[in-house]
């Protein structure tokens, strides 16, 4: 989220089960300056300063910065967006950037607050961006454990009911259900050591290699925004449209509740494309949220997941159900990986790892050669990665933010007492958590840990590509075969998952914030305890949230409202790495080889191919996504990016300046409808209608059969 694909934060695209975008108006600010608020003029003899516009406002010192209101109003975001994140990770596990809405909101809230206070005159310290700044951090830390806490991914996938699909015997000792206070317990464990592994690293990696973390950047752009006078007028509006699409989108779910009486009934299941079509997953579901995502997704990755979804389920699927007998036994289970589902659930995996594999050979090829030409410039006593080469620092803005970032320094005995500290309670607590998993593996992967959150930390800084989920697979296939399938491998390797994900994705989260704090003057000690707060109160927001969906819905079954994919996708990786692929049916072996070629294939043809050239060439992980689910959130998706094309082509500024407000309305507005819906699913509140549609031939039988 603010720096997250993982919450890729990423400028095209990341973390294969969140994905993570920027606005496209916040990009192209990014990119056009270049990370900087400050500029030389045409004659270069004048200067525009942000800083300069808040000179006259003295800054908080880091405890006036931590408000209770602050925590409060985070608190209360934290739900709903924690809400958001773990309905997108249970269907299709596309979640866009909550950023800009975490700093919408907060200022909208707090803006509220202090309006109320001051008129009854009990106002005693103004809304300042540093404060803002603290809110964003604190929610973006408390939903992040939404994702990273596997709850869509490899957490779901340690159960029972993710297990009775896959292949494997199912022995007792590779399943684990959920239940709240292990849950709670594991996240409590293993989420804070990211926090402190990289700490002692903040000055190298935000004032000596200047990295831009561009998500962390166009946050602390917004920001900035809403807080001088001109930006504060915009806020407003762009608050107000918000709100009207917040309400919209709630009550057009509310509404559509009405008519989900049975299976396969209301809107959801509307074959607005035929019922051929329908069969084959290709229809609009009515879903403002994905209506909302694509019009924040970059348009190439909403046409990869649409020809992703015409090439399986147009093409594959159907010539492969043509040799059912033949390839795989026909009397075999729809679910079954022994059947079409096998060859779904796997080539998908391929591509993914393919795509993934790429990317991570590719950020660390680049990460490392920037690191190595870093060092070398430090040895000349010059500056990296200035635009205009080597040079002294000279702008009054990078004066001023170096000033207040080194002003509040975080004690490097804390980081480092507090990760050995962590460590050692997360090795004694983890074998008893999970008993496949031994202290020894658990004490290898912190050994490695830091190595790796620092390369991921690094290259998101560059690239704004987080790719924690795949040093998560890796993490998979590494302990899980370690450990052996008679021994619990599976179970071992998802929770080495875990470990290992909750670290590098934490680290580089928290740079992020590290980035966006020093462009608004906020403290890095306020940034730093915002993070332990917002992930403290994830670590029991997310597991609640979880098991409310867990109790109210049929999660994890394909073909129902929450099916869960990653989880799937995940246990079945855990598998490979301790089973082989002796278990897959006829010829998925070498569809899976080839579509694991073509995923790095085409990757190489789009960096290898210019810029206007690569635009055109379809995203190999955004392509994976829908081989299992179908292509109804694609045309959700693409409804969302026409919306905002015709709105760009009509008038270019507004569609800049509001369509993230537009777009994070529909997403949160249909996102906090789940809490209702779940409520009353626990109370056995039943909708009264079932829409549901039928082929003429099966209409004119049931109308016999009614009369006769």
């Amino acid at each position: 989220m603010a720096g997250r694909v993982e919450h890729a934060r990423q400028t095209g695209y990341g973390e294969e089960e969140m994905v993570d975008f920027q606005s496209a108006s916040m990009k192209k600010r990014n990119r056009r300056e270049g990370g900087s608020e400050s500029f030389a003029g045409e004659n270069g003899d004048k200067e525009y300063s942000v800083e300069r516009e808040f000179d006259g406002k003295p800054v908080p010192s880091w405890r006036q910065q931590l408000t209770f209101r602050a925590f409060v109003v985070s608190f209360f975001l934290g739900i709903m967006f924690s809400v958001i994140v773990m309905k997108l990770n249970l269907t299709t596990g596309i979640i866009p950037s909550l950023n800009v809405s975490a700093g919408l909101l907060g200022f909208f809230f707090v803006k509220i607050w202090t309006k109320a206070l001051e008129k009854t005159g009990f106002l005693r310290q103004p809304f300042t961006r540093q404060e803002n700044t603290v809110i964003q951090t604190c929610v973006v830390a408390s939903s992040g454990i939404a994702f990273s806490g596997g709850f869509g991914s490899y957490l779901f996938g340690m159960s029972e009911t993710i297990a009775k699909q896959t292949a494997e015997k199912n022995a007792a000792e590779n399943i684990k259900n959920p239940q709240l206070g292990w849950m709670i317990g594991f996240l409590f464990v293993v989420s804070f050591l990211g926090l402190f592994s990289l700490v002692p690293l903040r000055k190298i990696m935000i004032i000596d290699y200047k990295l831009i973390y561009p998500s962390g950047t166009a946050t602390a752009h917004l920001i900035n925004s809403f807080h001088t006078p001109q930006g504060a007028k915009l806020a407003k509006k762009q608050v107000s449209l918000l709100g009207k699409f917040f309400s919209f989108s709630f009550l057009w779910g509310f509404f559509q509740w009405f008519y989900t009486a049975g299976d396969d009934c209301g809107f959801i299941n509307f074959p607005s494309l035929g019922l051929q079509a329908f069969k084959n997953r290709f229809y609009f579901d009515f879903s403002a949220t994905y209506v909302g995502v694509g019009m924040i997704c970059p348009y190439l990755v909403n046409i990869s997941v649409l020809l992703g979804g015409i090439l399986s389920w147009g093409i594959m699927w159907p010539l492969i159900e043509d040799r059912k007998g033949d390839w795989y036994p026909a009397d075999v289970s729809p679910s079954s990986l022994h059947g079409i589902q096998g060859y779904r659930v796997f080539v998908a995996i391929a591509l993914i790892l393919g795509d993934g594999l790429y990317n991570f050979i590719k950020v660390m090829s680049k990460s490392g050669k920037a690191f190595m030409e870093q060092v070398r410039n430090r040895q000349k006593s010059a500056l990296p990665l200035t635009e205009d080469g080597p040079g002294p620092i000279v702008s009054f803005d990078e004066r001023r933010r170096e000033e207040l970032f080194l002003k509040d320094q975080i004690p490097t005995w804390l980081a480092y007492a507090g990760y050995v500290l962590a460590a050692v309670v997360s090795i004694i607590t983890l074998p008893h958590i999970f008993k496949p998993l031994k202290w020894y593996y658990v004490l290898v992967a912190y050994v490695f840990a830091p190595v790796l959150a620092f390369c991921n930390a690094y290259g998101c800084g560059l690239t704004d590509w987080s790719l924690a989920s795949t040093y998560g697979k890796l993490a998979i296939f590494v302990i899980g075969a370690w450990a052996g399938a008679e021994q619990g491998g599976v179970i071992a390797g998802l929770a080495a998952c875990g470990v290992m994900m909750s670290i590098v994705s934490t680290a580089s989260d928290l740079m992020q914030d590290f980035k966006t704090g020093y462009l608004t003057l906020a403290s890095p000690r306020s940034m730093f305890v915002s993070q332990v707060i917002g992930t403290a109160m994830g670590c029991v927001i997310s597991p609640c949230v979880f098991w409310l969906f867990y109790k109210a819905f049929d999660l994890g079954v394909s073909g129902t409202e929450y099916p869960a994919p990653f989880a799937l996708v995940y246990r079945n990786m855990a598998i490979l790495g301790v089973e082989g692929f002796g278990s897959l049916p006829k010829h998925c072996l070498t569809l899976c080889y080839a579509f694991f070629a073509g995923g790095i294939l085409i990757n190489f043809v789009r960096d290898a191919s210019g810029k206007k050239v690569a635009r055109f060439i379809p995203i190999p992980m955004a392509m994976a996504i829908p081989f299992y689910l179908g292509s109804y959130f694609a045309i959700d998706m693409c409804v969302g990016s026409l919306i905002l094309f015709v709105w760009e082509r009509t008038n270019k500024a507004k569609a800049d300046a509001f369509a993230p407000a537009v777009a994070s309305g529909l997403i949160c507005g249909d996102g906090i409808w789940t809490l209702p819906q779940s409520v009353l699913a626990l109370a056995k509140v039943r909708p009264p209608i079932c829409m549901k549609f039928l082929s003429r031939a099966a209409n004119a039988k049931v109308d016999s059969l009614l009369s006769s």
